[in-house]
């Protein structure tokens, strides 16, 4: 067996470059793909922004807005009860006298709200968490629909909402507003009650 000649050592030192060339890429291709998700581009799947359980075929939510996160914050009651407002009327409110609206637009059968977003910093979503406890209203008619991980409490299927315009039990600033939102009777009617704006 001879010597080894120069020839012998050029495929060597080829292929010795070439690997330190290949495991460097790899090592940064590997670190891009462990991104936060804070670049513009992420190769980490980007997680469902709704937690807690789906809809219920019954009680369907905002179409498009299943994923979308509430802008204000929700009023948690329970009770309800109805009581005269401005002396002249009776509408249904929540454990602390608040006023209690529906708005034209949601629907009833089945149960649907469309108020989201922005809409939700004036009119705030009244979500319950197990059983409602009443006074003058009729237990059968109140229900729920499911609202981005939460109960928003329904009467007779209208989704029910408090105004942050009232501030004080017995308010009724919300009531015609936009001429689509109107406190909500006993029976799940619209009140007919016109309302002086009250501070």
């Amino acid at each position: 067996m001879g010597l080894p000649t120069k020839g012998d050592f050029l495929i060597p030192r080829r292929i010795v470059p070439n690997l330190v060339v290949g495991l460097a890429s790899a090592f940064l291709l590997g670190a891009c793909g462990s991104s936060t998700g804070t670049g513009p581009a992420s190769a980490a799947p980007a997680a469902p922004a709704v937690s807690g359980p789906a809809p219920s075929a019954s009680a369907a939510s905002a179409p498009g807005d299943a994923s979308s996160s509430e802008s204000g914050h929700p009023a948690t009651t329970t009770s309800v009860m109805a009581m005269a407002m401005n002396g002249t009327g009776v509408v249904v409110a929540d454990g602390n006298g608040l006023a209690l609206y529906r708005y034209d637009k949601d629907q009833p059968t089945p149960s649907k709200w469309t108020c989201a977003g922005a809409c939700t910093k004036t009119w705030i979503p009244v979500i319950v968490q197990d059983s409602v406890k009443t006074s003058g209203v009729e237990q059968s008619l109140l229900g729920t629909v499911h609202r981005n991980g939460m109960k928003q409490l329904t009467l007779a299927g209208w989704p029910l909402y408090r105004y942050i315009g009232d501030t004080k039990a017995g308010q009724l600033n919300g009531q015609g507003k936009d001429k689509e939102w109107y406190a909500i009777t006993p029976s799940g009617q619209k009140s007919a009650v016109t309302a002086t704006p009250t501070t």
